[in-house]
């Protein structure tokens, strides 16, 4: 089941953390986050899921910034969030989709026990400009079923910045289990 926005409220700072909250950002079934001034593009292709790929730091001036399409562009969210006993998910708003901007390429599924900021997979369609602090996407929460499983990645998990791929480190040679 999908909480409802009244349900979300009633479960801030027990299952569900997001700082700062903002009432008017509260929806029916979901919350708005919006976008941080600070992106990251890759700056070498092709890209290479063995090896940490360098990227360049972007910001978002007062003025917006031009998104090109055919590029990607690696943002995150203004808001921490801490899911527990619930498993958060992101989707774009429509009004952004309508504009032809892909807010996330296939992250949207959240973990439980997850605690940082989204980062978030942009790419448009056609030339867009986008501000900072725009509402951007929307966390929305799955209630669960069974025994809950802590997500404790060393990856990802209690990130501060904008984040590019870590999947190089699954490569990485694990130690073995006696």
């Amino acid at each position: 089941m999908i909480l409802t926005g009244p349900e979300i409220r009633s479960r801030l700072e027990k299952d569900i953390f997001i700082e700062p909250f903002q009432e008017s950002r509260l929806n029916p079934n979901s919350y708005n986050l919006t976008l941080n001034k600070d992106l990251l593009v890759y700056t070498e292709t092709p890209l290479d899921m063995k090896k940490d790929n360098p990227v360049a730091a972007l910001t978002i001036p007062d003025e917006g910034l031009l998104l090109e399409p055919g590029k990607l562009y690696l943002g995150r969210t203004n808001e921490f969030t801490r899911t527990e006993n619930l498993v958060p998910m992101l989707e774009g708003r429509s009004s952004i989709g309508r504009l032809g901007l892909y807010v996330h390429v296939t992250a949207g599924f959240g973990d439980v026990g997850f605690a940082g900021f989204w980062t978030l997979e942009m790419h448009c369609v056609h030339p867009i400009r986008v501000y900072a602090n725009v509402e951007i996407c929307q966390i929305f929460y799955h209630d669960i079923l069974g025994k809950v499983v802590r997500y404790e990645s060393g990856k990802y998990q209690h990130n501060r910045g904008v984040q590019s791929s870590r999947l190089y480190m699954d490569f990485q040679e694990k130690p073995t289990e006696p």
